[in-house]
């Protein structure tokens, strides 16, 4: 398993930004997929944004299209989360996961597939 650490949420207004940090320590060989899920209170926890371990492959939920984007810098072992013209809607617990996969250009979206998560980090957007 890796070992994952979020960092940067906070409490802020709709239209700001905020960038989740999510480092990576212990299965660092950087072939795994890794991806953002967020829970709100009474929801399931869903799929934010993903990163195939190739770089190459990008998923994002229909409701972050335009407004976040996901990179890595894998000399750091970190994964980022920009999140731009944040909105209320967007408040959740928000957790960095890591997949190992074989397929180099894969992106899963079942929260099953992930067996390394981060504790998470809390957004609040009020309006």
């Amino acid at each position: 398993q890796v070992q994952l650490v979020e960092s940067g949420g906070g409490s802020v207004q709709a239209g700001d930004s905020l960038r989740l940090s999510c480092a990576a320590s212990g299965r660092t060989d950087s072939r795994d997929a890794e991806s953002w899920f967020r829970q709100a209170p009474g929801k399931e926890r869903e799929i934010v944004a993903g990163i195939s371990w190739s770089g190459t492959r990008f998923y994002y939920a229909d409701s972050v299209k335009d407004r976040f984007t996901i990179y890595r810098e894998d000399a750091k072992n970190t994964m980022y989360l920009q999140m731009n013209n944040l909105k209320p809607e967007d408040t959740a617990i928000y957790f960095c996961a890591a997949a190992a996969s074989r397929d180099p250009w894969a992106v899963p979206v079942d929260d099953g597939e992930y067996d390394s998560w981060g504790q998470g980090t809390q957004v609040t957007v009020s309006s």
